[in-house]
């Protein structure tokens, strides 16, 4: 029964609301879907996703639910509009339990920077979930829901899957429906999934990626197969595989359990195929500037005249004391964090600068992605780890710096615009969750799914 079920995970979230996974939870409405799907399943009306419980970050438009961004600037904020991945699950029966936790506005590694709290890792609730998709991770890493829903601009889905244990997707650009997700850097930016299993990714997966009209960076060949090239023998394929020198910024136990996924990609028919990736250094700050810049201007909308938080004005009459409420609104309403990137954003898109920072992060994009192309042309698909070290300690990582360099190994699939995959695979000393990355060439979505579920068998 789908109602059991589902109270089985309201009581988790009601047990482990310490993990701060959810800004929202929806126990009433959860539960008339859940009863409604309950008279459906086993009848010709039952549904491809009939009962499936979700949770969906608090970034994604879903009519009847908050929609802060984690952010006091949003926080309140009820949106009038679903977006088209919530359209596609719903009709395809999901349940929508509640809205998870964020970095706000999607700009963080540790889901540290919300208004909400920072969020916990399940498996030891000292150390953080990764982010900024933490409270997705958690909620199904802790057996809170069945899959959710993430935003992935430089690894926020796949950092904290890896960090909790969980598999999670960032599709290729384009196959996944952008309409709704409150932008951060949308050239970068991609709608993407949480699970325990293959199979509930390739289910999901192939409900939401299709051609979305109100998109105009939607594919019109972004329709899923997923489900069918599980059901399919996984063929001999070729894997590139780091050189052990571009592994020198991981921990010991990151680098042993990479050769060992390497070896266990050769048992299932892999064929290693050691080529390194050019300019690797180049990575981190191709894409803060990009994401920056990109992000200055998304951000410009949260101005305190149309929605969200507008900052009280002084209890004054004088006409000229410098008072200016859209600066008092951003000031009041972002966190430390956002502030810090929209400032670099504005920087180097600022005139004398642009040219040596933008223009240049463009250039090195172009020949980033051409590598890519140029390798899988060599190889099937490309094995790295997701991060390089496990979850660290809540509060650990003061540097802004050295938190951004634990996206070393993920920022690289949003710049070119290609899919990847994080799977878990074995834990560390502290019994924390280790995961590796599966990176494909555009298009080669299913294709890593079918790989991970072959690893899984």
């Amino acid at each position: 029964m789908v109602t059991e079920k589902l109270q089985t995970y309201l009581n988790r979230c009601d047990e482990r609301a310490d993990l701060k996974a959810w800004t929202f939870v929806d126990a009433e409405g959860s539960m008339h879907a859940a009863a409604e799907a309950d008279e459906r399943v086993g009848t010709a009306m039952e549904r491809p996703l009939e009962g499936l419980v979700v949770g969906v970050k608090d970034n994604i438009s879903l009519v009847g639910m908050p929609l802060s961004c984690a952010s006091n600037i949003l926080k309140g904020f009820r949106p009038v509009y679903n977006a088209t991945v919530v359209e596609r699950l719903r009709d395809a029966g999901a349940i929508f339990l509640g809205k998870t936790n964020m970095d706000e506005f999607a700009m963080g590694s540790s889901n540290e920077h919300s208004v909400y709290g920072a969020a916990r890792n399940p498996i030891d609730p000292d150390r953080v979930p990764g982010g900024s998709s933490g409270g997705s991770a958690v909620a199904v890493a802790d057996g809170q829901c069945d899959v959710a829903l993430g935003s992935d601009t430089g690894g926020s889905v796949r950092q904290p899957a890896a960090f909790c244990g969980v598999y999670g997707l960032k599709p290729t650009y384009g196959r996944v429906s952008r309409y709704g997700l409150v932008a951060f850097a949308s050239s970068l930016d991609q709608i993407g999934i949480f699970s325990r299993t293959v199979s509930d990714m390739a289910r999901t997966f192939d409900v939401i990626a299709a051609h979305d009209p109100m998109d105009a960076t939607s594919h019109p060949d972004a329709a899923g197969t997923a489900m069918d090239a599980l059901g399919k023998p996984l063929s001999t394929f070729r894997v590139g595989v780091l050189p052990d020198a571009l592994l020198e910024g991981c921990d010991a136990e990151i680098r042993e359990a990479y050769h060992q996924f390497v070896q266990a990609l050769q048992q299932i028919g892999g064929t290693p195929v050691e080529i390194p990736l050019p300019n690797i250094e180049t990575w981190i700050p191709t894409y803060f500037i990009l994401a920056t810049a990109e992000a200055s201007s998304n951000l410009a909308r949260f101005d305190g005249v149309r929605y969200g938080f507008r900052a009280d004005e002084p209890d004054h009459d004088a006409p000229d004391d410098g008072y200016d409420m859209t600066t008092a609104t951003r000031s009041a309403g972002f966190g430390s964090e956002v502030k810090r990137r929209i400032m670099l954003g504005t920087f180097v898109l600022s005139s004398g600068y642009k040219d040596a920072y933008y223009t240049k992060a463009l250039q090195s994009r172009r020949l980033i992605s051409e590598a890519y192309a140029s390798v899988f042309e060599q190889v099937d698909v490309y094995a790295m780890p997701t991060t390089p070290t496990t979850a660290f300690k809540q509060g650990e990582i003061t540097d802004p710096v050295q938190m951004w360099l634990s996206d070393l190994y993920t920022v690289s699939a949003n710049i070119a615009g290609i899919p990847a995959l994080s799977v878990p695979f074995g834990t560390d000393g502290k019994g924390l969750p280790i995961g590796m990355q599966l990176q494909g060439a555009m298009f080669e979505d299913e294709r890593l799914l079918q790989v991970a579920q072959q690893l899984a068998t």
